[in-house]
């Protein structure tokens, strides 16, 4: 066995090593985390818990309903993927087929500036902003709603789905549309049957990827929707 063939096989192994540790920690951390919280349930039922409506862990007798926070987050992700995924992909679309060359860069550049801001800034920008504004033109008692948390949770996901679907779009062959323009389609029609319908698999993950991240954040949704 030559030094090539050794340099090849050690970097086999140690890639297979890398990404074997990696599957081995989070089934570890799962592990860790099914330990510690299965404990709870020697003193709450699985029904109490599930269906609860109270959330009390410092009280006396403790409560641990989670039912009002499933319900939560479910409405503030619903509502958030619906203003995200239209605008998003619709964003992408003038992005990828409709912007000039110049437009364009701008416009990327600055949806990846956006992707990058942390999720606090946007959460305290959104409670001294959003928050203040609901509360005075919608009449309301105190701005601190789910439709607020999903606005800016919406705000949040934008950027990675414009992103995503952007690229997406602009990996379509560009033979697929000038085919359906030489066959007599519009602009739109071509957009809309063939690219957009080319490019799907990517789109989607880019929604999926934008949900993911409504999904995941916790401090801006504290922040802006007061629990």
């Amino acid at each position: 066995m030559n030094f090539k063939n050794i340099k090849e096989f050690l970097i086999e192994k140690l890639i297979f090593l890398c990404g074997f540790l990696s599957i081995v920690i989070v089934i570890l951390i799962f592990v860790f985390l099914a330990k510690e919280g299965f404990s709870l349930f020697k003193t709450v039922k699985l029904p109490d818990f599930l269906l609860g409506k109270n959330w009390y862990p410092i009280s006396e007798p403790p409560q641990f309903g989670i039912l009002p926070l499933i319900l939560g987050s479910l409405f503030v992700t619903l509502g958030a993927a619906l203003i995200a995924v239209p605008i998003g992909v619709a964003s992408a679309v003038y992005i990828a087929e409709m912007a000039s060359p110049r437009i364009k860069e701008v416009l990327k550049g600055g949806i990846e500036i956006l992707a990058a801001i942390p999720s606090v800034v946007l959460g305290f920008i959104g409670m001294v902003t959003l928050v203040p504004f609901l509360k005075k033109y919608l009449d309301l008692p105190t701005g601190l709603t789910a439709f607020a948390g999903s606005i800016m949770l919406a705000f949040m996901a934008m950027p990675t789905i414009v992103s995503i679907a952007e690229d997406a779009l602009t990996a379509v062959p560009k033979k697929y549309k000038e085919a359906a323009l030489a066959l007599g389609a519009t602009r739109w029609q071509a957009t809309w049957r063939v690219v957009l319908r080319a490019a799907s698999s990517g789109i989607v993950a880019a929604i999926m990827l934008g949900i993911g991240r409504v999904i995941g954040e916790t401090m801006a949704v504290m922040m802006i929707t007061g629990n």
